[in-house]
Parts: C-alpha cells; sequence; structure tokens
C-alpha cells in the first residue's frame, strides 16, 4: 500500500475499535480529511469483517470513479481489483473486488434482489458506508432506512457507517443509537470576499471577471463553482473570448469584505494566446467521458495554472490538487418536483450557508487561500441543504417501499404523507400497485429497470424490438433538456430532431450538444435493454404518442366537444393548447409536459394518440354506466347515462330516476366539495363536536375519534353516507340525523365518559346550572373552555372549577347583574382576595339592588337582587 498522510488517519484505529463493539457509527470529517477514500481500506482487515466486501455508497459518478482509482492505486493495482466501482451503465468490478463503490440506485437494487446482501455467501457484504450523507439525496436517505430495516432484522452483524462532511452529527447520532466520532480536517485560513456584479450583469461575467481578478491577483489554480453544465458552457465561451491586452484591478475597495494585501496593486492580464499557454480551463460535472474526469483530478503535466469549471460535484467528494481560488456563484441545480412534467428536475437554487462555507475551504486544502462570493453580503442563505424527501415527487420512492414489502421504515425524515399518496395514485394508474397499494407483477418488472416508474412503464409497453428503439428514444428525450431552441409543443418534432441528428444534420433551431447527449442516453437504455434493433428513422404520427400514453395515462386527453383548443384531461382537469399549436384538431393527445393554471392547464408538450390504441391498451378505462351528480347550480342531483374514459367524458345523455345508492355517494361527494359548512349543523351539535376533539387533546389515553375537518372529510363515506340513505338533495339531512352520523362511531360507554368529562353545564353555588362554551382553533388545539355567570352566583366559591378530571381549569368570566363582563379568571381565589374589593366600589352604587358584601367568602350565592326594604 502506497503511504499517505491524511488528517483522519489518527482515527482511524479509533474508528476499527469503535466498529468492533458497535454496529453503527457517526463519522464527521471536513472535505480533505480522507474520510472517503482512507476509511474502506482500514476496514479492510478488520476482524469483524471476516474478509467480507465492504459497500460504500457515493452518491455521485464523479466521486466514485474518482475514489476507487485513488484507493486502487494506493494498494498498487489497478481499478476492478481489490477495489471497484459501479455506476449506472458502468461496471469496474471482478471476483477479487472488496470494497466497491457504488452509486445511490445500485446500492437499492443490491438491498431489493438481496436483503441478506449474500449472508453466508463468499460474495457476502460485511459493512455499508454512507458517504457524503449530508448533501440529504433521497436515495441515500432510502438506502439507509433500507439498510436498518435489513440490520434490525436479517443481518445483525452488519456494520453501517455514516460519514459526512457538514452535518447535525448529534441528531444523527441519536437517531441511529451511535457512537459519533470527528476528524480534523487538513484546511489553511482562506480569507472570503463578496466579488460584487455590475449593473445588469449575468452571472457568467461576473464569474469571468472574478477569474481574471484571480489570476491576476493570486497564485494557484482557480475553482469555480457554477450550477450546472449549461453555465459552465457560457463560462467557457465566455473566457475563450476574453480581449487581449486587458487591465485588471487588483484586490481593493471594490470587493466587499476583503482585506487589501500590499502589493495588490493592478496587474496587467495577458493576451489571449498568452494566457492559454499559462493556464487551462477545464469542465467538471457528472455527465463527462471519464478520461476528462481523471484530467481534472491530477496536476497538469505541463505546470500550467487551470481554472476548473465545476458544478457542486466539487464541493466535497472530490480533491482537486492545486486549488489556492475559489469562485462560488452560490447557486446550485437541485431537484424539485415540477407537476408540469410529472418529474422531478434540477432547478437553480441559492446553496445553504454550510454548502457555502464548504466552498470556501477547498481554497485552503494546500496553502492559505481565497474565496470570491458572487452574491452580495447582505444575502442570506440557509443553514442547512434542505432534505430531498421533502420536495420531491416520491413515486420512485413509493415504488421500492411498495417491493419492500413495507413503508414501516425508519427515515432520518419521514415522507410527507401527501406527496406519497400522491405517487401510490400514480402508481395505481401505471399497473405497478393494486387497490391495497400492494406491488404487481408488471410492478416488480418496473422496479427492475431501475429508472422512474413512469418511464419504466412505457419502457415495458413496447411489444417488439422496434418499438423497444423508439422507446428508449423518448426515454432519453422525456428525461433531457429541451434540444429545441423554437416553442413547438410537438414532441414528435424533438423526436425528428434527433433522427436528423443521426443523418448527420441538425436543425437550424436544434442544439447540437443537447441532441448527443439524448443520442447517448438512448443508446445506454438499448444497451440495457439489449435491444439490437436500430432506432426508427421516421414515424407515423401517433406512434409517439401511443407509447407515451403508457408513461402518462393521466396525462391523455380529450378535445371538447365546442372549442378545438381545449382538452380534458384523463385525471379531470381541463387544458388547451397555445394559439399557434402545431397540434390543433388532434381528436386525443398525450402530454409529456403541462403548465398547471388557476383554470385550465397549458399543454406544453403532447403527441397524438390512435384512440384504437387506447380502447385496446387501456380498455378497462372505458365505461358506459347510469351515474348520478351533484348539481351546484340546481342544488340538487341529476341522473345521466355516461361514457367515460376514465376522468373524461366523452358523452352524457340524461337517465331516468336517481338510484338511491348512487345518490347516497353523489350527496357525500357534494358534500367533500362544497365543505363542511354545507351541513345542518345545530350549535347543540357544533359544541358536541368541539368538546370531543378537546378531549382528545387533554386526554390522549380515551382514544377518542378525531373530528377535525380533514379527518372527518376523509372519512365521509364511512359516517355521513348512510345518513343519506333515500335522499336526493342535501336539505334532506336534518341536524338530528346529522348528529346520529357523527356519534354512530362512538360506543354508548364513550358517550357517557365524554359528557362526565366535558359537560354542557356546571353547578354554581347559586344552585343554577350554568353553560359551558367549548372551542377549537383553526390550528386544531383547544381553546380554554368557559364559564360566563354572574359574580354574585359564584360567592363563597373559593377555587375554580375544573374539568377533565381536573386537568382542565374553566375560564371565568365574571359579569355583572346586567350580563356585561367584569373580569376574566382562571384564579377565583386570587380574584376574591385582590381584585374583588375594587371591583366592589366600582359597582356597588352602579347596581345598588344587588348585594355587594365585604366578605365574598362567607356570602349567601344568588342569581337575584336584594329583597324589597333590604
Amino acid at each position: 500500500m502506497t503511504p499517505t498522510n491524511f488528517p483522519i488517519d489518527a482515527l482511524l484505529p479509533q474508528v476499527c475499535d469503535t466498529l468492533a463493539a458497535h454496529t453503527r457509527l457517526v463519522l464527521e470529517a471536513p472535505p480533505g480529511a480522507g474520510k472517503t477514500t482512507q476509511v474502506p481500506l482500514a476496514l479492510l482487515d478488520a476482524p469483524w469483517l471476516g474478509g467480507r466486501r465492504i459497500v460504500m455508497l457515493e452518491p455521485r459518478r464523479v466521486a466514485a470513479r474518482a475514489a476507487a482509482e485513488f484507493m486502487a492505486r494506493q494498494l498498487g493495482e489497478t481499478v476492478g481489483e481489490t477495489v471497484g466501482y459501479r455506476i449506472r451503465f458502468e461496471s469496474r468490478m471482478s471476483a477479487r473486488t472488496r470494497i466497491e463503490v457504488v452509486t445511490e440506485g445500485i446500492l437499492t437494487r443490491m438491498l431489493q434482489d438481496d436483503p441478506t446482501l449474500g449472508d453466508g455467501t463468499p460474495g457476502a457484504v460485511g459493512a455499508l458506508l454512507f458517504d457524503e450523507f449530508h448533501e440529504r439525496h433521497l436515495a441515500g436517505d432510502l438506502g439507509l432506512a433500507l439498510a436498518l430495516d435489513v440490520q434490525a432484522g436479517l443481518r445483525e452483524d452488519l456494520r453501517i457507517v455514516v460519514m459526512s462532511a457538514t452535518l447535525d452529527g448529534e441528531r444523527l447520532a441519536q437517531f441511529l443509537q451511535a457512537p459519533r466520532l470527528s476528524s480534523a480536517g487538513r484546511s489553511f485560513p482562506v480569507e472570503v470576499a463578496h466579488f460584487p456584479a455590475r449593473r445588469d450583469e449575468s452571472m457568467e461575467a461576473q464569474a469571468r471577471r472574478a477569474i481574471e481578478h484571480a489570476l491576476a491577483a493570486h497564485p494557484g489554480d482557480v475553482l469555480a463553482f457554477l450550477p450546472g453544465r449549461r453555465e459552465i458552457a457560457r463560462l467557457q465561451a465566455a473566457l475563450g473570448a476574453s480581449p487581449p491586452g486587458r487591465e485588471i484591478e487588483g484586490k481593493g475597495p471594490g470587493i466587499e469584505g476583503a482585506r487589501p494585501q500590499s502589493g495588490a496593486g493592478p496587474h496587467p492580464l495577458p493576451a489571449r494566446d498568452a494566457l492559454h499557454r499559462d493556464f487551462e480551463v477545464l469542465p467538471l460535472h457528472g455527465n463527462l467521458p471519464v478520461e476528462q474526469q481523471a484530467q481534472v483530478l491530477q496536476r497538469d503535466p505541463h505546470g500550467r495554472r487551470r481554472v476548473v469549471l465545476a458544478t457542486n460535484v466539487a464541493e466535497s467528494s472530490v480533491t482537486l490538487p492545486g486549488v489556492r481560488v475559489v469562485i462560488d456563484s452560490g447557486l446550485a441545480r437541485e431537484p424539485r418536483y415540477h407537476p408540469n412534467s410529472g418529474f422531478s428536475r434540477l432547478d437553480v437554487a441559492n446553496v445553504s450557508q454550510a454548502s457555502a462555507d464548504q466552498r470556501a475551504g477547498r481554497a485552503g486544502r494546500v496553502a492559505e487561500g481565497w474565496a470570491y462570493r458572487l452574491w452580495p453580503q447582505s444575502q442570506r442563505l440557509e443553514p442547512q441543504r434542505r432534505a430531498e424527501i421533502a420536495q420531491v415527487e416520491l413515486a420512485a420512492l413509493a415504488l421500492e417501499l411498495a417491493g419492500w414489502g413495507t413503508d414501516a421504515l425508519r427515515f432520518v425524515d419521514p415522507p410527507p404523507p401527501g406527496a406519497l399518496a400522491a405517487a401510490r395514485d400514480l402508481l395505481q394508474r401505471l399497473g405497478a400497485l393494486d387497490a391495497t397499494h400492494a406491488i404487481t407483477p408488471q410492478g416488480r418488472r418496473m422496479l427492475a429497470l431501475g429508472t422512474h416508474p413512469r418511464i419504466a412503464a412505457m419502457l415495458l409497453s413496447a411489444r417488439d424490438d422496434g418499438e423497444r428503439a423508439l422507446a428508449c428514444d423518448l426515454a432519453a428525450l422525456v428525461e433531457a433538456r429541451d434540444p429545441l431552441r423554437s416553442r413547438s409543443d410537438a414532441l414528435a418534432e424533438r423526436w425528428r430532431a434527433l433522427a436528423a441528428f443521426r443523418g448527420g444534420r441538425v436543425p437550424q433551431d436544434g442544439n447540437r450538444a443537447a441532441l448527443a447527449a439524448i443520442d447517448s442516453a438512448a443508446k445506454q437504455w438499448r444497451r440495457r435493454l439489449r435491444v439490437a434493433h436500430a432506432p426508427p428513422r421516421e414515424l407515423e404520427a401517433h406512434r409517439i404518442g401511443d407509447l407515451l400514453a403508457h408513461a402518462f395515462p393521466d396525462r391523455i386527453a380529450h378535445r371538447h366537444a365546442a372549442d378545438p383548443r381545449r382538452y380534458q384531461l384523463a385525471n379531470g382537469r381541463m387544458a388547451k393548447l397555445f394559439d399557434d399549436s402545431a397540434l390543433v384538431g388532434e381528436p386525443w393527445l398525450v402530454a409529456s409536459e403541462l403548465r398547471y393554471e388557476a383554470r385550465d392547464a397549458l399543454l406544453l408538450r403532447a403527441a397524438p394518440v390512435d384512440e384504437r390504441l387506447l380502447r385496446s391498451a387501456f380498455a378497462d378505462r372505458f365505461s358506459d354506466r347510469e351515474e348520478t351528480r351533484w348539481d351546484p347550480a340546481r342544488r340538487a342531483l341529476v341522473a345521466e347515462r355516461v361514457q367515460r374514459f376514465d376522468g373524461i367524458v366523452l358523452d352524457a345523455r340524461p337517465a331516468g330516476r336517481v338510484d338511491p345508492a348512487q345518490a347516497a355517494r353523489a350527496l357525500t361527494a357534494a358534500v367533500r366539495e362544497l365543505g363542511l359548512d354545507a351541513l345542518p349543523w345545530s350549535d347543540g351539535l357544533r359544541q358536541w363536536r368541539a368538546r370531543v376533539r378537546s378531549l382528545r387533546a387533554w386526554m390522549p389515553e380515551l382514544d377518542v375519534p378525531d373530528l377535525g375537518d380533514d379527518a372527518l372529510l376523509a372519512s365521509l363515506d364511512d359516517w355521513l353516507q348512510p345518513a343519506f340513505a333515500g335522499a336526493t338533495r342535501l336539505d334532506a339531512l336534518s341536524p338530528g340525523a346529522l348528529a346520529e352520523a357523527l356519534k354512530s362511531p362512538l360506543d354508548w360507554s364513550l358517550r357517557q365518559r365524554i359528557d362526565g368529562l366535558a359537560p354542557t353545564h356546571v353547578d354554581v353555588p347559586s344552585g343554577m346550572q350554568r353553560r359551558i362554551d367549548y372551542a377549537v382553533g383553526n390550528d386544531g388545539d383547544p381553546a380554554p373552555p368557559v364559564l360566563a355567570v354572574k359574580l354574585q352566583e359564584l360567592f363563597g366559591l373559593a377555587d375554580t372549577p375544573r374539568i377533565a378530571d381536573g386537568r382542565v381549569a374553566l375560564t371565568v368570566h365574571l359579569l355583572s347583574p346586567a350580563g356585561r363582563p367584569l373580569q376574566v379568571t382562571r384564579d377565583l381565589r386570587s380574584f376574591w382576595q385582590n381584585t374583588y374589593p375594587e371591583v366592589r366600589r366600582e359597582m356597588k352604587g352602579r347596581y345598588p339592588k344587588h348585594p355587594w358584601p365585604e366578605d365574598p367568602w362567607n356570602a349567601v350565592a344568588t342569581h337575584r337582587a336584594k329583597p324589597r326594604g333590604t
């Protein structure tokens, strides 16, 4: 093994000892500490590993390759021997491999295919390492949840190590019930300054000025962080067009936060040709060929300075030697769910403060450095990066959970219930889940493809090699950025541009780089699916739509009878075409991209569909039956004979009398649409509901049902629909029938307990019963219950009345003889002692016919005025 010198070296014996005694570990180490490459090597000979394999999850392909290459060099080997890697569409492994670096989707497939991870076999996995966990990718969170489930139920001996550069390690250690170790990093001081933009200046132009300043003012290589490939390409072009002979100012008062250094005056920028001899501009992102990535990760063989233009792949996962200056745009492309496309796509977003600090730290790895930030010093960033699971579409996660057989997994941050429910609804439309949310055989096949369920469903729908080749093209097209500069909404034009590119021609409005990337992705899909058939050169108009319908069954659209530019979607929504759409007149479309708006969605990208294909492939979605629906205008039910495709009404005609069962369902659906206020609530029933909701918060051990709005609306079919039996109008439901329907889920004994613990009235010393008012706030929390009573009725009562088994004190509104509020208190004793004398002095003259004794403790309580003559 080649000798190394990393900050983490001193901690490695403790890492090994901790894993000998514990099966989980949280390891914090800043970028440059060496955790990615040194920890796996240190664990190779651990006795508890027993010669088994180590699998390390690396979020990015660039980092996975680089880590494997570095470890292999340390062992004096080539990649694929002791150390190998597997990423999407690429593998460098052998029977000898014991350290396997994989990207996130690969680990999920390994766990789904064999939850025991080969236990008892020569190739068994003994340890899972989650590197750069702070990036909080969805697949990483899922991989950890699955690994914890495996460890708890099948492999108690499995070691799990979570490694991170910037993370709330204490929180994670508590979640995992694991020891936590921290390593020092290798860093030198970094001077951070904000490089101001000029008026109306693009980010690329500002970055170019900052890079030119850095080259003139500082030694070493320059690393510039940009959001993505598009911005990298634009900045490369901007640097290549830099005018010769220009002078660049040194660090000075124009840079926010910068401190002047001696000798930092103006520096002449050499002519562009001279600059090309002095330094090299290199891109770094996840889609680069391996050899170009390797070039970026090594020093220049000719000793030239380098300007590396990188995405956030360079933030923590890879080490770039020689970097002394960082230029940070403060931006990154992060996944966000786009309802327009039905996918999670990369959007440009501000980085977190933790990421900005990490980026700046890259300048101080070999010596003191400088970091220039391209955003104002006054701009505040979020402290940490948000977990992807909270902000992306979850269809892929829902399918993985169904394939695993349970969703009762331990997630660091659980998936949002609403997003998960929407994902399961989509999977049912795709045929991946049945009505009980169990995975179907189709779902198993989709899961094995390891791509988004929409794409998987389309790929599996192809009937022969010719269709499969076309499906591979479409998979690449819908996942890629638009290869055309025109606004056309016809997806077929994108495919024709791809076919022209393959024939050596690029359309006038085509983007060569985008088309090349799409062609490459389609080739990879054909290789993955073992499709020997060449992609078609020409197509009938509807063939693209016929395949896309299997990916977007919820977006199949039928033309409106009265407006040829309006379409009804299978999900029931309406959509419209552009005014200059190329698709006007098509009776059926399938939309791969929509922009949802308040009234009609806008069809951004679509293709025509053959109705014969729909009737053949989606026969179960066509129906012809009598339906009863609520007519809001008439506030009554209407019976119709309706022909449908899914949520699309193809034809509707009046039918005979209303079917009672359908009527009850339709009236229930009307309440779901109109809201609970459409029901005939009495004051007593509203109070009863508030009492139950209050007791649910005050005494959770009672296990009373949830009567909040969301819970009642979600369960209307259970409690309200039976009450509509025989009714054809909403107003046929009486307040008494509503009360019985609402109370029906509670048995008699629970109703009695509610009446005892949250009574409607309370006895007061005057001998009268006075009402208690209950209320629940918009946040679902109960307000303090209120007893409004005349002050004279409480003489002699020292302590505030309490309910809910003594847990809740009433809020007493003490009233004047005229019923006006005098005082509000939850402490009667304090009122009599401290406040009553003042109230008495003020009120005695105003209400002389009512008693105002000096000693309220021993006075007789009354609800009447004083007898005449007293």
